[in-house]
Formats: C-alpha cells, sequence, structure tokens
C-alpha cells in the first residue's frame, strides 16, 4: 500500500478541486449590476474565486461592508436557486487523487471558505462525499459572511480530531495566498495548486508546487 509524509490531507475547493466559475461569474455580474456597478475587466474575474465573497464585494467593487453583507446574500439566493453544483466542473485528475489517498487509509478534510452546504452539494454531486472524514466550509448565513481561511482550517483539524484522524501531520492543497496564510496559522505546509485561479507569486511561500495532479499524487503518496 501506498505512504505518505502526511497524516491527514485538507483540500481547498474552488481553484483547487472544482471549477464554480461558470456559475459564479454570470451570478457576480447579475448582483453587481443590481447595485449599478459595471462588470469587472474579463480579466480580473479570476480574483472573485476563493477569497470569501463578503471580503471581495468590498475590496473588488468598493462596496460598503453594508453593501457587501446585502450583495452576499443576493449571491448566495441565486446559487441555492440556480443549484449548489449547478455549473460546476471538477479538474481533470482530481478525482483519482482524492480516492488514491482515501484507498491509502489517509484521512482527508475540506476546508473551504465557500458556504459548507455548497460544499457538500459539490462533492455529493461527483461522488466524493464518502471519501471525506470531515467537511469544513463557511457558516451559512450572515454568521459565515466573515469566516476566514484560518477558521476553516482550524474546524477541519478539529472535525478531523473528533474523528478519531491523526493530525500530526497535516498538509493543505490550495491555489492562493489565502490558504498558503490561512495554513500557516496552524504550522501547516501547503502543496499550491498551479491549475488553480492564483498568480504564480501566491504559492511563494508554499512548500511545494504541484502543475498537475498527477504531480501532486506524488507528493502525497509513495510506493
Amino acid at each position: 500500500m501506498p505512504h505518505s509524509p502526511y497524516s491527514c490531507v485538507l483540500w481547498d475547493v474552488d481553484g483547487t478541486i472544482a471549477d464554480a466559475t461558470p456559475g459564479i461569474f454570470p451570478r457576480l455580474l447579475e448582483v453587481l449590476a443590481s447595485f449599478g456597478e459595471p462588470a469587472p475587466d474579463p480579466a480580473s474575474l479570476s480574483r472573485w474565486v476563493g477569497p470569501p465573497m463578503y471580503e471581495s464585494f468590498q475590496t473588488l467593487a468598493g462596496l460598503s461592508a453594508l453593501q457587501a453583507e446585502d450583495a452576499l446574500a443576493r449571491y448566495r439566493e441565486l446559487a441555492a436557486r440556480d443549484g449548489y453544483a449547478a455549473s460546476v466542473d471538477i479538474y481533470r485528475g482530481v478525482p483519482d487523487v482524492i480516492r488514491a489517498v482515501a484507498a491509502a487509509g489517509i484521512p482527508q478534510a475540506t476546508a473551504s471558505t465557500k458556504p459548507e452546504n455548497q460544499v457538500r452539494a459539490i462533492l455529493e454531486h461527483n461522488d466524493l462525499l464518502g471519501l471525506f472524514t470531515a467537511i469544513s466550509g463557511a457558516r451559512s448565513g450572515s454568521i459565515g459572511r466573515s469566516d476566514s481561511k484560518a477558521d476553516v482550517v482550524g474546524w477541519a483539524i478539529e472535525r478531523l480530531q473528533a474523528a478519531g484522524a491523526d493530525t500530526s501531520k497535516p498538509v493543505l492543497i490550495g491555489d492562493r495566498h489565502h490558504d498558503v496564510e490561512g495554513a500557516a496559522e496552524y504550522g501547516i505546509p501547503v502543496i499550491f495548486a498551479e491549475w488553480g485561479f492564483g498568480e504564480a507569486s501566491e504559492g511563494d511561500a508554499a512548500a511545494f508546487r504541484a502543475p498537475d495532479a498527477a504531480a501532486l499524487q506524488t507528493l502525497l503518496l509513495t510506493d
């Protein structure tokens, strides 16, 4: 059976497991238009994927905190209307890595700032939910509007421990600097997924880089 240098694996979702942009971008444009805001430059749309949406409505669209709260509520209403797993693509080869890690007996958890109910829906729709020991995402409603990457990483570790998993040597796989910074608060190394939405420089402080799923599996499992 393959071995791993890690006792458990934490996964970011957007930009790492799933490409939700086919659904995210139309909803985003609809919400911004309702505030009279212009559509973002197409080249900058990827900046919206990964960070908490509540934060992005303020930093990228210039909305006030109150407006951002309203915008986030509108956005989530649209997501619920469309179906959380609709217009979501899974990155080629990533499900095979998740299955291989599970088959090796290594516990896995998500650590995503995407709302937890949406994370569950995406994984369940793609027959991946049962491969995870724990699911950690942002809380639903206004209480979760500012849940950070560090928050969801901490909850992932807590839930893995509650399930009896060994969390002594965790690793997080992510594609944005938020992943690197959030994991660093717990001393957790990051494998930077280069197929995601982050600029190359966002992975400068990561422990490793993986250009594709095959390279990622090599970092996670050895014969």
